[in-house]
């Protein structure tokens, strides 16, 4: 089981798959943040003060965030998949080839076309 901190952007139905597989999910939501725009940084250190990785996929931003700040919790950044069902499929199989996920930066790709 992983803690992930869900941002804003990230699509729920792929938090709530995740939720069905076991992993503890919180989202931007939940964690009382909706649309407030939250800079990156500091999703991060919320996402690190709580321990759970950040889920994303703005990718470009959080891996300039990890080589500027790699103590955290880990960042996991997503292309986009309009298939959500695929999407969170190939998170759960990447995340689960991790013994930690601490000061990692993992990226989950889209599958070619």
């Amino acid at each position: 089981m992983v803690r992930i901190y869900a941002d804003e952007h990230f699509p729920r139905i792929v938090s709530e798959f995740l939720r069905t597989v076991g992993h503890d999910v919180l989202t931007v939501q939940e964690a009382g943040n909706p649309n407030l725009g939250i800079p990156d940084p500091e999703v991060l250190e919320f996402a690190t003060s709580n321990d759970r990785a950040v889920l994303t996929l703005n990718r470009f931003d959080f891996i300039g965030l990890h080589k500027h700040q790699p103590n955290h919790a880990g960042i996991i950044v997503c292309k986009d998949d309009r298939d959500r069902n695929r999407l969170a499929i190939r998170i759960t199989e990447t995340i689960s080839m991790e013994e930690t996920l601490r000061g990692k930066l993992i990226r989950v790709n889209r599958p070619p076309q």
